[in-house]
């Protein structure tokens, strides 16, 4: 006769998914109930660390853990593409932000380098020690970068959480301070997305029985350089058109669009998931262009920045529509 214990555990373990649960369900049943004696099951339910265990392990099942079938295979491939692309263009826009705010302040005069400093050393001490962390722990996104490709996982996941915290700061301090910038939904909702969507992927998918990551070609060096010198001469090259989204969303459209010439002459080196990873990111990417725009589209004088937004919306729109139309053709051809 099942007990009530064996039940509830049975309940959790349908967090599994199927194919896992045919092979390991009654083994693990065993296990958990092995030293229970009968007559206390029923004033018994698992804990908090075994519900928490058996969810851990779904998630790595469903995210391509070993003898998983091709669909979470697939799944996982594409997820750990998906938060390998995010982190890379995450770094290169935020050293690349720095790297010129720092020139142009620097070389333009005192008025500019003071204008600099007084964002840091103008405000009480709370605001100052905000600013510094906002400025600064964005970089960490570099360190996440190359630790995942060094396969050094936990400090990759440390490093991408660390770098992701300012994005929640307007909403913190919209809710701590009334006079604080308020929190504008339409556009820090998307941004918050773009940061942390990548670290939930990479806290999930890349778990101790992920294949390591690794790019589809080139070195880590090179690709991140060759990340930065497209986000900063995107900025460089058209400054009129520049605001807050224009580099990142150039750095990957570029890249979107040199992975589809890439694709189209290696289709046997091309990895799994990879066109939906990168359709998951320029949906995200091509969110935040809009809401960046969106405050432009009225404002006078404004139309250099508007018309590259726009132009730039479309190229997106584009390279998404078909990075999810390869993405769904190699579904079904795998």
């Amino acid at each position: 006769m099942t007990t009530l214990l064996e039940a509830r555990y049975r309940a959790v373990l349908r967090l599994l998914p199927a194919y896992y649960r045919r092979e390991r369900e009654e083994e693990m049943v065993e296990t958990y109930l092995w030293d229970l004696d009968r007559d206390t099951q029923d004033q018994s339910r698992p804990t908090l660390g075994e519900v928490a265990s058996i969810a851990a392990l779904a998630v790595r099942c469903r995210l391509g853990g070993p003898g998983a079938p091709r669909p979470y295979a697939l799944l996982g491939s594409a997820v750990r593409q998906f938060a390998l692309f995010a982190v890379l263009l995450q770094a290169a826009s935020a050293v690349v932000d720095r790297a010129l705010g720092l020139t142009w302040s620097f070389t333009r005069g005192a008025d500019e380098r003071r204008m600099f400093l007084t964002g840091f050393t103008g405000r009480d001490t709370t605001d100052t020690v905000v600013a510094v962390l906002t400025w600064t722990l964005p970089l960490l996104w570099t360190v996440a970068y190359f630790a995942l490709l060094h396969d050094h996982r936990r400090a990759a996941r440390y490093s991408a959480l660390v770098a992701a915290l300012p994005t929640l700061w307007p909403l913190a301090g919209s809710l701590a301070d009334d006079r604080a910038v308020p929190w504008m939904p339409w556009y820090d909702t998307p941004t918050a997305l773009l940061a942390w969507l990548p670290v939930l992927a990479l806290c999930a998918a890349q778990h101790r029985d992920a294949p390591s990551a690794r790019l589809p070609a080139g070195s880590p060096g090179l690709v991140y350089l060759a990340g930065c010198v497209v986000t900063g001469g995107s900025i460089v090259l058209v400054p009129a058109a520049v605001d807050t989204v224009w580099a990142p969303a150039t750095g990957f459209a570029v890249g979107a669009l040199g992975w589809l010439l890439w694709r189209a002459r290696r289709t046997d080196r091309t990895p799994p998931g990879a066109a939906l990873a990168l359709a998951a990111l320029g949906l995200l990417v091509l969110s935040v262009r809009v809401a960046a725009l969106y405050p432009w589209l009225h404002v006078p004088g404004a139309g250099a920045l508007v018309g590259g937004g726009i132009g730039q919306t479309a190229v997106l729109a584009l390279l998404t529509a078909a990075l999810a139309v390869i993405a769904g053709r190699d579904l079904v051809r795998r």
